[in-house]
């Protein structure tokens, strides 16, 4: 397995975990929300019911975001290798290592770490276009860009 797909592949393996773990957490709201019972105490139940709701609706969010990180991977896992660091380009500096893809940290393949990191991430945004050689400064550090792929 080469090196993108094997980071492409954890990174969906980190999204279809979040999204069931998400989706989990819905369904046993909404199967609370169906067992509450109306008490005498009504305000006391509207109250419980709306704190509900709203954790549902917060839920559905969080899903949504990672719906679209899925097809910001989908897109990243497409780019064909360039000088130029994009979107999906696999970066290594004098620092770290690092896969322009979503934001999930850490990854590993083989015996090397890269860093899962969006391209509007403040280091993704000064990486982009940039190609090997180049040098960014990140944190009072200067990075130098050893190898894009």
């Amino acid at each position: 397995m080469s090196i993108r797909a094997a980071l492409t592949q954890q990174c969906k393996d980190y999204l279809q975990h979040r999204i069931q773990r998400l989706k989990k957490s819905i369904q046993e709201l909404e199967s609370d929300l169906e067992g509450e019972t109306k008490s005498s105490a009504g305000d006391k139940y509207e109250t419980s019911r709306e704190m509900m709701n709203a954790e549902i609706n917060k839920l559905q969010q969080q899903l949504q975001e990672f719906r679209k990180l899925e097809e910001v991977l989908a897109v990243a896992s497409q780019r064909k290798v360039s000088e130029n660091i994009q979107l999906g380009s696999i970066v290594t500096t004098n620092l770290a290592n690092y896969f322009l893809a979503i934001p999930v940290g850490e990854l590993k393949f083989q015996t090397e770490s890269y860093y899962g990191i969006g391209i509007n991430s403040p280091i993704g945004k000064l990486m982009l276009g940039k190609t090997k050689g180049d040098t960014v400064f990140f944190q009072q550090q200067e990075i130098k860009i050893e190898s894009v792929n």
